[in-house]
């Protein structure tokens, strides 16, 4: 997982940095792309109550996602105990909530995927599997770390919940799931994507075939 994904950040950021130095245009406003990168992690209040549900629930989906994991008491209590490193661990009350959130936004956002046509119609198969393998990793963890709901045993839930987790981290690079490390540069790779070379203006009126339109 971490050699895919710093391999995907690499390669991302040397082709802005070569989209950059072919611009033709070098200037740009580094506070327009914060505020866009940080507006396109809240929800969005465009009219449409659908649309706003599906923001809301992938805010909850993410936060969950990437704050469980790396927060949850029994995570850093393995990490302390394999390479001796720890950090804050979240409230036990707070990361059962993000859990139940993770799960409730999951299984919205795929009934969103399933029953929303114009979300469906440009959906992939990963987009229906990857969230139920992270339901598989979210519903097995608050079982096993809740004995008393828990109606399987917690040597098998436990199981499943250590195997989904290897399978999503594996999966991660070369997935979806990649845009947990490729966000934040995602707004400054379209700003510089669209910055053409100075002789670009003729090659691609040639390509279109308009060469007669200057």
């Amino acid at each position: 997982m971490i050699l895919g994904l710093g391999r995907l950040l690499v390669l991302s950021l040397a082709g802005m940095l070569q989209a950059y130095r072919r611009a033709g245009n070098k200037a740009f406003d580094p506070l327009r792309i914060a505020r866009a990168t940080a507006g396109g992690l809240l929800p969005s209040f465009r009219p449409g109550a659908v649309r706003w549900f599906l923001s809301t629930g992938s805010l909850i989906f993410h936060l969950g996602l990437i704050l469980v994991p790396l927060f949850l008491h029994g995570h850093i209590r393995l990490w302390e105990k394999g390479i001796g490193l720890a950090w804050r661990s979240l409230p036990g009350v707070w990361a059962d909530a993000l859990s139940f959130g993770v799960i409730g936004a999951g299984l919205g956002l795929l009934g969103g995927r399933i029953f929303y046509l114009p979300s469906r119609s440009i959906s992939r198969q990963q987009d229906f599997l990857l969230p139920l393998l992270i339901l598989a990793v979210f519903i097995s963890g608050l079982l096993a770390a809740h004995p008393p709901w828990n109606p399987f045993s917690y040597s098998s839930t436990l199981l499943v919940h250590v195997l989904a987790g290897d399978l999503l981290l594996m999966l991660m690079p070369c997935s979806k799931l990649s845009h947990a490390v490729l966000w934040p540069f995602r707004h400054l790779a379209t700003e510089l994507a669209w910055r053409f070379p100075p002789d670009a203006g003729p090659k691609i009126l040639a390509t279109l075939g308009k060469e007669d339109k200057v």
